[in-house]
């Protein structure tokens, strides 16, 4: 479809000659020729969304002339606005997890606007959709030459109608694409294929026009694409819907945190030491909801490859993006990779010609700035828990080792109701007792291929090279590969009790891996190839061998992860382990063999050669030029030409899926993974009002940090949760559960798993651990059962949470969950960026504490009726409302909160109800 640009163009269009080629473009000098303001110091970042509305001015829509003036005041501010604009992206990327759920509501709206009158071809994508299903992989087999194999099978058995489904949807929707299992994360086929750094198409007209390529994406990591200057980021699906319907992205101009690098790494210290430490200054610099712009004369030593690993970890460090301009690493990784000539010609034209290009003296004007002399960076760690606990790998055992006295002296509970709680989450025994002896002392012998060994408090069980984070980049992985043959040449092999797996990102790692010779010394250590995609770093790390989780479990044990991914939250990787800690691909390595985190691995020996002797990390390391010769050697052009040739076509499997030609889903009954969700049924053909909340009922009090996946996790369950319980009902067999991300097509199983993560603690209930609440009439129960009994009355329900509420994943059913369990707020002490979006285009209204109020300020115990007004009538953007508690005892306080409902176009979501109930009646009508 011809892109539609702005009527009233020739004040800023201009034409561009590269190569053999001649386009149009809007040049941002020619907007300050015609006197709308002086852009030459706005930040690469903000450039991009400034071309964007000089693209669409005056389309009578979306973008005014004070918009663009905006961008000009921003500068001269210093950095701030409050202007509100409607942003379009040029894509939308999606994966399987969340592409599903996205893919189901476009389904159930064709049924909506049939039923409203409409013409069900209206919903279609106007904006070109990729989806790539890279979230299905289990590490079911692992360890030997027929793992990847085996997986491949295993999830195709597990997710023929899920593929059967988005196979349909390829053929029913326009513009949408689908690369289909077993091709590579969504993230790294993007960074390397998808992604053109410039875009084009044509206009209405027919007339071919340059811009710069943007992308919105269903996972929050679709921020790694800003390594190669392309603008994206994660939003939900919901949000992500609305873009490729049509519906511009409202937001406010961004404030842009410079972060200047100067210097090169140090020998030794690898891109991941590098990310883990950007992502420790970020976070406490504090970067929520702003772009982050990388600049200095410390690009100039940095391959794409690290920067595309800054990037990807964005939403660890809470920024929207971290964005690299333009320069010649950027032509360079373009070539690389396979582009075309004319497009890597255009992109250095178009860059020079309209200011994204970075010279030796590019310093623009940012909001804050915070500055790093990668020299200072050391090798490190992060976890157990978060990723921006950065640990110095010198620090690690140490660390580790108070971690586990802290845990220790946890207060206990009941037996019997440990038992009680073990028995309905399916979770492993929470709050262990204080053991004597610290975590040495911790102790038991389990048998495995006739060996006895011992597990202790920190025994690494899962040792797994994944993610994109890291096998995007090749200087890592050849530097694991480096480490395993190293060792495998001193006779060193992994623990036994580790569980190690490689998930690359991509078939062009396994390509340039064989062509290093250097997947034999992998797999010698039992680094086989399990599939390419999200694995460990999503919760599908598979179960371990029955007797390591039987002794984890029966002793309560704190075992351990080392992985090379972005995420270690709380019950994320494996309901076996309970400390994660993120590292470079080497390092993970280094753990398999080593197999405790007790272990100082900067001074104490891995393990012992065959004869006894000792082996140091020093000695199995590579240096920084045995990798970068390997690189420039072995990873080539043609790799990624080859790989990337057939990209949609897909394996034999994939290409005998079968599907129906229809315009409309014919869902299934009996179907457990996809079912028509209730959100447009009954939906009449004008909006309501935002109502107050009033008598509603608390269904959890929550910490900080609380992450999307403690509100709606990915992994797998148990018979015994209710979403067990639902499947158990309906004949599906445990072995046959698969995970929650797996079945985010089913609304039934995702609502009874909203607030069920293992981990999560709801105050409401001392000490207990998992997804529990109280019912209506005041007993504990699972928190959707809980939640049921408020619904069967009427009765609305709130969440209360401390600081950075949602953080994490770009989750929509952290939201959907939400609303479907009958929460009309939830309050918080701040949230993170994505998850309040979801809230509200799901209808849920978001609020933050103010005058220093917090839930232990004001001793809320979960018994209190809770009422807010001020949403009725006259109600603002940012607007502050009364809330009104009256407590247990009868006692009332009133308190006022800010309304996190940021612009005037979220009002009117609110309005409908939710943002696709806002489009849809929009389409209905038009």
């Amino acid at each position: 479809m011809p892109i539609q640009t702005g009527t009233d163009t020739a004040k800023t269009r201009r034409t561009l000659s590269a190569g053999a080629q001649s386009v149009d473009y809007y040049s941002i000098a020619a907007a300050t020729e015609a006197g709308l303001g002086d852009f030459s110091k706005l930040p690469a970042a903000l450039k991009v969304v400034l071309e964007n509305m000089l693209r669409f001015e005056d389309d009578g829509r979306t973008v005014s002339t004070d918009d663009i003036k905006a961008f000009a005041q921003w500068a001269a501010d210093g950095g701030k606005s409050a202007r509100e604009i409607a942003y379009r992206p040029a894509r939308v990327l999606m994966q399987d997890f969340t592409g599903v759920p996205a893919v189901v509501d476009l389904a159930a709206m064709r049924d909506g606007i049939k039923a409203l009158g409409g013409d069900a071809q209206k919903i279609n994508p106007l904006n070109p959709v990729d989806l790539v299903i890279d979230h299905s992989v289990m590490i079911d087999e692992f360890g030997t030459p027929r793992a990847f194999q085996r997986n491949v099978e295993l999830e195709y058995e597990r997710n023929m109608e899920r593929y059967t489904f988005l196979k349909w949807g390829q053929k029913a929707f326009n513009n949408f694409r689908v690369v289909p299992p077993g091709t590579g994360i969504c993230h790294q086929v993007n960074l390397e294929y998808l992604a053109q750094t410039v875009w084009t198409d044509t206009d209405q007209d027919g007339k071919t026009v340059a811009y710069p390529d943007t992308l919105v994406g269903t996972d929050s990591h679709t921020t790694m694409v800003n390594g190669l200057a392309v603008l994206g980021w994660g939003v939900g699906g919901i949000e992500a819907e609305a873009a490729m319907l049509g519906q511009p992205i409202s937001m406010l101009i961004p404030e842009v945190v410079g972060f200047k690098v100067t210097g090169a790494l140090r020998e030794g210290v690898t891109a991941t030491d590098l990310v883990l430490k950007v992502t420790q200054m970020l976070r406490a610099h504090g970067v929520v909801g702003k772009f982050v712009e990388f600049y200095g004369e410390g690009l100039d030593h940095m391959p794409l490859a690290d920067r595309a690993t800054i990037a990807n970890m964005a939403p660890e460090y809470g920024a929207t993006c971290g964005f690299f301009p333009i320069d010649d690493e950027t032509l360079r990784y373009l070539r690389q990779t396979g582009r075309e000539e004319d497009r890597i010609a255009l992109v250095e034209a178009y860059a020079k010609e309209n200011g994204f290009w970075r010279t030796a003296d590019y310093a623009p004007v940012y909001s804050s700035t915070l500055e790093l002399d990668q020299s200072t960076v050391v090798p490190a760690i992060s976890g157990p828990k978060r990723p921006q606990d950065h640990v110095p790998l010198t620090d690690a055992s140490r660390v580790f080792g108070e971690y586990i006295k802290g845990m220790r002296k946890a207060p206990s509970v009941p037996a019997d109701e440990k038992e009680k709680m073990t028995a309905e989450a399916g979770s492993p025994d929470p709050a262990p007792q204080e053991i004597p002896g610290g975590s040495h002392g911790h102790l038991n012998t389990a048998k495995v291929d006739g060996e006895d060994y011992e597990l202790r408090d920190g025994s690494v069980v899962i040792a797994s090279i994944t993610s994109c984070t890291n096998t995007s980049n090749p200087y890592v992985l050849m530097a694991a590969g480096l480490v395993a043959r190293k060792a495998r040449e001193l006779g060193l092999t992994r623990k036994p009790w580790v569980k190690t797996s490689l998930a690359p990102g991509s078939q062009v790692v396994e390509e340039y891996l064989k062509a290093a010779n250097l997947q034999d010394d992998l797999d010698a250590l039992g680094f086989n190839l399990v599939g390419f995609g999200c694995t460990t770093c999503i919760g599908n790390s598979g179960p371990l061998q029955p007797e390591i989780s039987k002794a984890v479990n029966d002793n309560d044990l704190v075992a351990v992860s080392v992985l090379s991914g972005n995420r270690n939250f709380e019950g994320r990787i494996s309901p076996d382990v309970r400390a994660n800690y993120l590292a470079s691909p080497p390092l993970v390595v280094a753990y398999a063999i080593a197999g405790d985190m007790n272990i100082d691995v900067t001074k104490d020996p891995l393990a012992h050669t065959p004869d006894g002797k000792p082996v140091y990390l020093k000695d199995i390391w590579p240096t920084s030029k045995e990798v970068s010769d390997l690189v420039d050697t072995i990873v080539t052009r043609e790799m990624f030409q080859k790989k990337y040739a057939d990209v949609f076509k897909g394996d034999e499997r994939w290409q005998g899926v079968e599907v129906t030609d229809s315009e409309t889903y014919d869902w299934p009954a009996s179907s457990t993974y996809i079912q028509n969700p209730p959100y447009f049924q009954g939906m009449s053909q004008e909006p309501g009002t935002i109502s107050d909340v009033k008598g509603a009922r608390v269904l959890a009090l929550l910490g900080d940090m609380i992450t999307t996946d403690h509100i709606s996790p990915a992994g797998s369950f148990k018979p015994t949760t209710p979403a067990g319980k639902y499947l158990t009902e309906r004949q599906v067999a445990p072995r046959d559960f698969n995970s929650y991300g797996s079945r985010r097509g089913n609304h039934e199983i995702m609502m009874r798993g909203t607030f069920a993560n293992i981990r999560i603690k709801n105050e409401m209930l001392d000490g207990v651990e998992g997804g529990y609440s109280k019912d209506a009439e005041g007993n504990q129960a699972a928190i959707y059962d809980a939640a049921m009994s408020y619904v069967e009355q009427d009765t609305p329900l709130v969440i209360f949470g401390g600081k950075e509420y949602g953080a994490g994943s770009s989750r929509d059913w952290a939201a959907k969950g939400t609303n479907l369990l009958g929460v009309k707020a939830v309050v918080a002490e701040s949230f993170e960026r994505i998850h309040r979006s979801n809230l509200v285009g799901m209808g849920v209204v978001p609020f933050e504490f103010t005058n220093g109020d917090t839930r232990h300020s004001l001793n809320l115990t979960g018994d209190e009726t809770i009422t807010i007004e001020g949403l009725s009538g006259e109600f603002k953007p940012l607007s502050l409302v009364p809330c009104t508690i009256k407590y247990a005892d009868g006692t009332e306080k009133t308190i006022q909160l800010k309304a996190r409902v940021d612009t005037e176009v979220e009002i009117d979501y609110l309005k409908n109800g939710g943002v696709l109930h806002y489009v849809l009646r929009n389409l209905a009508a038009a």
